[in-house]
């Protein structure tokens, strides 16, 4: 995507609950350049920034590693769980090991928990499944399956229900699994915006992290905003924000090459991916 200094920058969001931490103080109006927020679930603002609509925005990390060769990641930022992630979770009639060879319906709204699950349930319990693309609706999807995947909001307000099934936590299966934490989402940005744009890059990371920190210092506010417009308690939701992760650390990071390791030898990506971050040192450049 070229730039002039007159067309708004494209930021992408997240329509999910789990990025407010990092998009709840972060005002592009007070940013000293023109900036657009574009508001969208995941599997939307994926397709845009491999297209290169958008300039920045954070994505699953499958797509980050889809298109990696063109993307680099903002440092310090990401969606991650060091376990349960209480948002990513499968719906099964009986339990998720014994169902590996059954049918599963996928939503459509994300990549990396689809692709998640299908390590899981190939590498994990050895199984080969069939899946099928489903919207996020778990009653049409058990329907006809023996297991359904829902992430984000919808996985939330299912997981309320008194429905009867098992809930997998695929972060909390991940963990035992490996080790490791999960890295459910990361921010990117094209790699030609960051080359031609970078102390105006520099200003948009410092606002997602000073959003980030203020938050942090202080979650019920988010708790709050989320029962009014979700429903639940403000202790489920304390709850539920304080246990995600949104930094990215070396650990962090760690997990998340093993998924794209996983991801690459099962034939979900067809290259190797190695990450790769925006060097945030303009202030050094300028001094």
């Amino acid at each position: 995507m070229s730039h002039t200094q007159t067309e708004p920058t494209r930021i992408g969001k997240i329509d999910y609950t789990n990025v407010w931490p990092i998009f709840h103080y972060f005002d592009e109006k007070k940013l000293s350049r023109q900036a657009e927020l574009v508001t969208e679930v995941p599997a939307v603002l994926n397709r845009a920034m491999i297209a290169g609509q958008l300039d920045l925005s954070p994505v699953s990390s499958f797509a980050y590693g889809f298109a990696s060769s063109r993307l680099q990641l903002l440092p310090r930022l990401s969606v991650s769980s060091d376990g349960p992630v209480h948002s990513i979770l499968v719906f099964s009639a009986r339990p998720l090991a014994s169902v590996k060879d059954g049918v599963i319906a996928l939503t459509n709204t994300s990549a990396t928990s689809v692709n998640l699950l299908k390590i899981m349930m190939e590498k994990g319990y050895g199984g080969h499944p069939t899946y099928w693309d489903s919207e996020p609706d778990l009653d049409a999807m058990m329907a006809k399956s023996d297991a359904a995947l829902l992430i984000g909001d919808h996985a939330i307000r299912a997981s309320w229900r008194d429905h009867g099934y098992h809930v997998t936590d695929l972060g909390k299966v991940w963990k035992e699994w490996t080790g490791y934490g999960m890295t459910f989402a990361v921010w990117a940005v094209q790699q030609s915006f960051a080359r031609d744009h970078a102390e105006w890059l520099d200003e948009i990371a410092a606002a997602f992290q000073a959003s980030k920190k203020q938050s942090e210092l202080d979650l019920s506010a988010l708790a709050v905003k989320a029962c009014a417009e979700i429903g639940g308690t403000e202790e489920y939701w304390n709850s539920y924000f304080h246990n995600l992760c949104y930094d990215f650390t070396d650990e962090r990071q760690r997990g998340l090459q093993l998924y794209f390791d996983y991801c690459h030898e099962l034939g979900l990506l067809p290259h190797k991916v190695r990450i790769s971050f925006w060097n945030d040192n303009t202030r050094t450049r300028v001094k």
